[in-house]
């Protein structure tokens, strides 16, 4: 009952950033930011920003941080797998402040079915996030393929959303 209830109570449109970590992809390449993009704005939310960046430390914490001035929810996707180039969950882990290890449990029990034992190899991340100036977001920092996006819209956070950030503001 009181889900439901929360839900009554979220916003109807929330505030969005998309980030894309790639080392190869440009704006023109980048299905799993393009499909983010669609599906918010299908959703009726804002997209308050968009970017690719290298996977490099500096430039994502300076997207995502600058993204958190005007966003509620910033999405990342690629930079999440294990290789020496893939420093995205460090940098997303050094801003969350409450982690929903949740959402990184389900995604990867949510991919098992598909990709199944590589499903592991996926370190997807989320939580409540704060910068140096105080300002919060939820982030959820997910796989770059466009299938992994998908699974984790379509089966996680696509409903979700407006009653995740409905916590985040209440918190005050």
């Amino acid at each position: 009952m009181a889900r439901e209830s929360h839900q009554q109570q979220a916003p109807s449109v929330i505030r969005a950033a998309v980030l894309t970590i790639s080392d190869t992809r440009t704006p023109e390449t980048d299905s799993s930011g393009q499909y983010l993009q669609t599906q918010l704005r299908a959703g009726g939310h804002e997209v308050t920003g968009y970017a690719v960046v290298k996977d490099q430390a500096d430039q994502i914490r300076a997207a995502v941080t600058g993204f958190m001035q005007g966003a509620q929810v910033v999405l990342t996707s690629g930079g999440t797998g294990i290789t020496g180039r893939d420093v995205t969950i460090p940098v997303i882990e050094s801003l969350i402040r409450k982690p929903m290890p949740g959402f990184g449990e389900l995604f990867r029990m949510l991919s098992y079915p598909e990709v199944r034992g590589a499903a592991m190899l996926s370190r997807a991340v989320g939580g409540l996030a704060e910068n140096e100036h105080g300002q919060r977001a939820l982030i959820f920092a997910l796989p770059g393929s466009l299938n992994a996006v998908q699974t984790a819209w379509e089966k996680l956070l696509g409903e979700e959303l407006p009653h995740l950030v409905f916590e985040m503001l209440r918190q005050g």
